[in-house]
């Protein structure tokens, strides 16, 4: 993708988290920008529980970086395994709680972890997401951008696949959305409400 809500390696998705290993992930090509945590030693990096590098600085709702010690929003646990029903749900929850840069990570979680036939349809879903955490941001021009690519990423899987709603999702519905909050935002120029134009996964757009 092309820009990045948070820090991660760029790669060929939305980017907005800078902290999980390169590779061609939804959020990493989505376009959140990376950035050295301050305070921190150049040499010195986070690891998790298990060893893995992981960027332990706190976010903000729309998973921006925070200093070192301040209060952040929780993390997505990375890496769940979760069945196509509960990935929907949980990032529904998320949309609707206004924090579509940990929506994305579930998708991506989705995306690296599902059957290779629905990984276009999770990446797509990922970006969209992060199309919504840009525009959030007041970042039209790269919001509007994943917005419509993630728009055109879902219609052309339905289309290949024959599958206008795989698992409740409504296809047709969100990239509706997508294209239409693209509009608003190029034409408004200012960063959007993310709870109020989150879209309705399994029932197209909101009223």
């Amino acid at each position: 993708m092309d820009s990045d809500p948070s820090d991660r390696p760029a790669g060929p998705g939305p980017d907005p988290a800078p902290d999980r290993p390169a590779g061609p992930s939804p959020g990493r090509t989505a376009g959140l920008s990376p950035g050295r945590s301050a305070g921190r030693p150049a040499a010195a990096r986070d690891r998790d529980d298990e060893g893995r590098a992981r960027n332990a600085r706190p976010r903000d709702g729309l998973g921006r970086p925070l200093p070192y010690g301040a209060r952040g929003v929780p993390r997505q646990p990375e890496g769940v395994l979760r069945s196509p029903r509960e990935t929907v749900a949980e990032a529904q929850r998320l949309l609707d709680a206004g924090r579509p840069f940990h929506a994305h990570e579930v998708f991506e979680d989705a995306w690296k972890s599902g059957p290779e036939e629905e990984r276009e349809l999770w990446r797509g879903l990922a970006q969209v997401a992060v199309g919504l955490t840009h525009a959030a941001r007041g970042n039209a021009t790269g919001g509007a951008r994943l917005l419509r690519r993630g728009a055109g990423a879902v219609e052309a899987w339905a289309a290949h696949a024959g599958r206008p709603d795989p698992h409740g999702i409504a296809l047709a519905g969100v990239a509706g959305w997508a294209r239409r909050l693209a509009a608003d935002v190029e034409r408004d120029g200012a960063a959007v409400d993310a709870r109020a134009r989150a879209p309705r996964l399994r029932g197209g757009a909101r009223p």
